[in-house]
C-alpha cells in the first residue's frame, strides 16, 4: 500500500487504533452515533488519536464501504509484522503454535475472512503466496474486521518450501483436501506445533504443496454442494478439528 494508506469501516478502524497504527480518524459530517461509531470514538480517545469531521464525499474518494469513518495510518505498511520465508524458521513460536497457510487465495474478501478466523483461533502466523494471491488491501482489512492488522503475515514465493521450513521448526503440516481418505472426524489432530493448509477457491492445494503435507484430511460434506469456500473451510477445520484437541 502507498504512503497515506487508509482503512475504512468501523470495526477495522477500531482494530487499527488498538494496534497503534492510526494517526487520525476522519468521520463523515452528520454520521449516526451508533454503537459501532461510539466504539470508534472511545478507542480514539483512549489512544489519544484525533477525530476530525469531513464531508462524506471526501470519504467516498478515500475508501469504499467506509461506513462513515476512515483511519489514516501512520505508515505505508499496514501489517504489524511482515515476514519473509526465512523468518518462518526462526520465529519465536510457542510449543503449541498454530500457523495458517493459504495456498493461492485470490479473493481479498476470502483472505480477510480467513485472517479473522485465524486470529480468532490464536494463530501465531498467517502465510500466503506472493504471486496469484490476494494482498493486504483496505478491502481485505475490512473483511478481516481488522484482524490483518494484528496477526504476523509471511508472504512467500514458494508455499511448499515454506512448509519445509515450518517442518524443520517442529511443525506437523495438515492439508485440507476434499479427496483425502479420512475426514476431520476420523483423524486425530496432531499434538504440538501445527500448520494447517487451505488451498485456493477453485483448484485447492497445488500438487507440490499436497505432497509436502504430513497429513491430509477432508471436511465431510452431506449436502448437494461438494465444498465450502476457503474461509468457511478454514473455520470448520480450526473449530471442528484443531481447537477441540487443544482445549479438552
Amino acid at each position: 500500500m502507498s504512503e497515506g494508506a487508509v482503512v475504512g469501516g468501523r470495526r477495522a478502524v477500531v482494530e487499527a487504533i488498538r494496534a497503534g497504527r492510526v494517526r487520525e480518524v476522519l468521520v463523515a459530517n452528520g454520521v449516526r452515533e451508533t454503537q459501532g461509531m461510539q466504539a470508534v470514538r472511545a478507542a480514539a480517545v483512549s489512544a489519544g488519536v484525533d477525530v476530525h469531521e469531513i464531508d462524506r464525499e471526501q470519504l467516498d474518494r478515500m475508501a469504499h464501504g467506509h461506513q462513515g469513518v476512515v483511519a489514516r495510518l501512520r505508515d505505508a505498511d499496514v501489517q504489524p509484522t511482515r515476514l519473509g520465508e526465512r523468518d518462518l524458521g526462526r520465529f519465536p513460536y510457542p510449543d503449541d503454535a498454530l500457523v495458517v497457510v493459504l495456498d493461492g487465495i485470490t479473493d481479498p474478501q476470502n483472505l480477510g475472512a480467513a485472517a479473522r478466523t485465524a486470529e480468532g483461533a490464536g494463530a501465531s502466523v498467517l502465510v500466503t503466496r506472493v504471486r496469484r494471491a490476494a494482498d493486504v488491501t483496505p478491502a481485505a482489512i475490512r473483511a478481516s474486521s481488522g484482524a490483518l492488522l494484528h496477526v504476523p503475515h509471511a508472504r512467500v514465493a514458494n508455499i511448499a518450501r515454506a512448509l519445509g521450513r515450518l517442518q524443520d521448526a517442529g511443525f506437523t503440516v495438515v492439508g485440507l483436501d476434499g479427496d483425502a481418505e479420512r475426514s476431520i472426524f476420523d483423524e486425530p489432530c496432531p499434538v504440538g506445533r501445527l500448520a494447517i493448509v487451505i488451498g485456493s477457491e477453485g483448484e485447492g492445494m497445488s500438487r507440490l504443496v499436497r505432497e509436502r503435507c504430513d497429513v491430509l484430511v477432508r471436511l465431510p460434506m452431506h449436502g448437494r454442494v461438494d465444498s465450502l469456500n476457503a474461509s468457511a473451510s478454514l473455520a470448520a477445520a480450526l473449530y471442528g478439528f484443531v481447537l477441540p484437541s487443544r482445549t479438552s
